[in-house]
């Protein structure tokens, strides 16, 4: 069974009319023509402890305050990508300007200057491309990045020298004027290519119009075995215990073994290793019928301190099999942590992209995908930015209620997912 991690982050910006010339769509091997920057990517960026620290503890902080702000406007099950929405944030930032720099690092807490921002996301980047065993049947971790631009617009020097640099990419020349459908469809294909076909279709028909100019795509792909596989044989039908005081009995696994655990007042929380033991699943579950109590107080410290405080422990473990995906209107949940004038076609300055302040994030979309299972773990995700003018075992723990579960590297102490099972049904 492949166990499969797939983000992408779709960014298109949509800018006033000009007169292009056609560009023939193709396919992913298509040779595309590119706006080249003279610059190369920085392999080894020199970037301190300090630098990468800041980037992470920010990133965490961001991607925990976007789960309080989920938990508020969505009910039951969701899973998303912190690291990448903010990874792909990234690149867009390099283009924005005055207030609109500064809302949007208030809200994704961007706390060091540019550049050593996005040499710090390079660094950080070219730290996760090392991980695993070198066996790829086990594990595998790769980030990538591409970028889509209107053949014949003009892009300021800079940007291009900006992604260039820190996110390896040059800019692939579309005719988004002539051809928005046949446009469309490359990115799409690209998209399929990089998840191996489990993400189709990823921008619907009609997302991409004639006024687009530009789209950044970032894609994430995880693949990775459980330390501890749980036996099939093992498996079997359970109570979950929901929030709402109904029941639901579906499929748990069990294992006993030895994971990294411990409990507070009013959680447990456990670390389930993948291979290569860089990367882990950490669970954190409150007492039932107390979810939204200990969201209320989830914060990059607390998360910390929890983790800090995980210790060998020998148990019989049980957690349910799960499956579901799940789509979060993140422009609004921008908007509610404080980033309104990206939104704000009057005020909206992103003319580091282009030279002038034609644009405005229009939408932020985010669709993701996670199934759980005794061979590991499986999961794809997908983000579009629309911008636009205008022995005997010591311990039995059992995750038979809601909890929140995250994929975290362990080197870095990077949040790459995020979610809540409130009913694995």
């Amino acid at each position: 069974m492949r166990h499969l991690f797939s983000l992408f982050l779709i960014i298109p910006f949509l800018f006033s009319s000009i007169s292009c010339s056609k560009d023939e769509p193709g396919g992913v091997d298509h040779a595309f023509d590119e706006a080249k920057s003279s610059l190369t990517r920085e392999a080894n960026p020199s970037v301190s402890l300090g630098d990468m620290d800041t980037l992470v503890q920010g990133n965490t902080e961001f991607a925990l305050e976007l789960y309080g702000a989920v938990s508020d406007l969505e009910e039951g099950n969701f899973f998303y990508s912190p690291f990448s929405i903010s990874l792909a944030l990234a690149m867009t930032y390099a283009g924005a300007e005055g207030t609109t720099e500064t809302e949007m690092a208030d809200v994704l807490h961007y706390t060091l200057p540019e550049p050593a921002l996005h040499a710090a996301f390079n660094a950080l980047d070219a730290d996760l491309a090392t991980r695993g065993t070198g066996d790829a049947s086990q594990f595998r971790l790769n980030i990538a990045n591409a970028i889509w631009g209107q053949t014949g617009y003009h892009f300021e020097q800079d940007f291009l020298d900006t992604i260039a640099l820190n996110y390896g990419s040059g800019l692939n020349l579309l005719d988004f004027a002539a051809d928005p459908e046949g446009s469309r469809t490359t990115i799409n294909e690209w998209v399929e290519e990089k998840t191996e076909d489990r993400i189709k279709d990823l921008l619907p028909e009609g997302s991409i119009g004639s006024d687009t100019r530009l789209v950044l795509t970032n894609a994430i792909y995880f693949w990775g075995e459980w330390v501890e596989m749980f036996s099939r044989d093992m498996t079997s039908p359970a109570v979950f215990h929901k929030d709402d005081g109904t029941d639901a009995t579906v499929d748990f696994m069990h294992i006993e073994a030895g994971f990294n655990y411990t409990a507070g007042t009013g959680y447990e929380a456990i670390e389930l290793p993948y291979k290569g033991d860089d990367t882990s699943m950490i669970v954190l579950m409150p007492d039932a019928g107390t979810m939204g109590t200990f969201e209320a107080t989830l914060d990059a410290q607390t998360l910390a301190d929890i983790i800090a405080g995980l210790t060998p422990t020998d148990m019989l473990f049980s957690m349910p099999k799960f499956e579901f995906e799940h789509r979060i209107p993140l422009k609004q949940l921008f908007m509610d942590l404080g980033m309104e004038i990206p939104f704000d076609p009057m005020e909206a300055d992103f003319s580091g992209l282009n030279g002038d302040r034609s644009l405005v994030i229009t939408d932020i979309l985010h669709k993701a995908f996670v199934a759980v299972n005794e061979d590991g773990t499986e999961a794809a995700a997908a983000t579009a930015v629309v911008v636009g003018e205008t022995s005997v075992p010591a311990n039995i723990v059992s995750l038979d209620h809601p909890f929140i579960f995250l994929i975290r590297d362990k080197v870095t102490g990077t949040i790459l997912f995020i979610g809540r099972m409130a009913d694995p049904s």
